[in-house]
């Protein structure tokens, strides 16, 4: 008889106290490896937008399967080949403008901000937040080692590649993990994640191509330096709505400072103008049928995924979003609340 063999209360206990350890352990690696994880998700995400352009040039072209996979591939290349092109050889003079003036930039505006109480309290707040937080870590090691940001960009590209290749495998995969009696529930969430995310990256593409054109527009109309490479910039920006959008303008602002008192308000008149007519009339028109996320929780849950997980993250918070969004309308509110949920495309309809 051995009497130091537990009991049967005693035996559940420690296997529940070994599957908690277990479960924070594989939580602290995912955290630990957030940046592969977020360079993951964002391949993904290019997996999806290559599909998305296959599938028109098969409606389109009526070419077949493989061919018109392939012939995304080589679009999706030279997208982002075009955009270095555009950033490193077309707008270079303006980007370096923007990048040499940027500090000096910000620190006027922090100066004018101090002149008040309320603003000094505001500039403080400010910098005692970003100071503590991963995105300030993710900025100086961006600004000191371009090399790092270039290969996290290929190691995408060929992440998106991989992934739209074959994209079977690894949904098989992932569905491995689950219980079988409820893989068809998760198979269906998958179905969803991915037709939102398509429907998303859609509507992201119009909105962003708007503001570009509105904006780079107005601030050519307004008489600011490089309108152009503003506007890409603004369009670019609104993949991260609210915090991308403000953050252009930043630099947009400085510009127009050093010019005349009448271009900043002109480049202020651009940007609220431009954000009306975005809000009012071409966002809901294009989002009406993808999905409808509350302002106030994109606001906030954008802000925290690039405190916790840093700058890399904050450029695909929007997408983690509706992701989250997803699965929450998907599996908790359809599959076990009974709530009768409408996929994806049918909001509104």
């Amino acid at each position: 008889m051995s009497r130091l063999r537990p009991d049967d209360a005693d035996a559940r206990f420690v296997r529940r106290v070994l599957i908690v350890m277990a479960i924070a352990a594989v939580l602290w690696a995912l955290f630990r490896a957030g940046d592969m994880l977020i360079l993951a998700f964002g391949s993904s995400l290019g997996a999806i937008a290559i599909h998305a352009i296959a599938e028109g040039y098969e409606n389109r072209l009526h070419l077949p399967e493989k061919p018109a996979l392939g012939a995304a591939m080589i679009t999706a290349v030279a997208i982002v080949a075009f955009l270095f092109w555009l950033f490193g050889v077309q707008f270079a003079p303006q980007i370096n403008l923007l990048v040499d003036r940027a500090p000096g930039l910000i620190d006027d505006l922090a100066r004018w901000l101090s002149q008040s109480p309320i603003g000094a309290k505001l500039v403080s707040a400010v910098q005692a937040a970003y100071a503590g937080s991963k995105a300030a870590q993710d900025v100086s090691g961006l600004l000191q080692g371009a090399g790092t940001l270039l290969l996290n960009i290929i190691l995408l590209i060929v992440g998106a590649l991989f992934f739209a290749a074959n994209p079977g495998i690894y949904t098989r995969g992932l569905l491995l993990l689950v219980p079988r009696p409820q893989r068809p529930a998760f198979a269906d969430a998958l179905d969803d994640v991915s037709n939102t995310l398509r429907l998303w990256l859609r509507t992201q593409l119009i909105l962003m191509t708007t503001m570009g054109v509105l904006v780079g527009l107005g601030l050519w109309i307004a008489g600011v330096p490089s309108p152009a490479a503003l506007g890409l910039l603004a369009g670019l920006s609104e993949f991260v709505p609210y915090i991308g959008p403000t953050a252009a303008m930043l630099p947009a602002l400085g510009l127009a400072a050093t010019v005349s008192p009448h271009a900043v308000i002109g480049a202020l008149a651009t940007y609220a103008v431009v954000r009306l007519i975005q809000t009012n009339f071409i966002t809901p028109f294009v989002q009406h049928r993808v999905i409808d996320i509350p302002p106030a929780v994109t606001l906030f849950s954008i802000i925290g995924i690039g405190i916790v997980f840093g700058l890399y993250a904050l450029f695909f918070s929007a997408a983690m979003l509706v992701v989250i969004f997803t699965l929450v309308r998907t599996l908790y509110l359809r599959e076990m609340v009974g709530e009768p949920v409408d996929p994806p495309g049918d909001h509104g309809a």
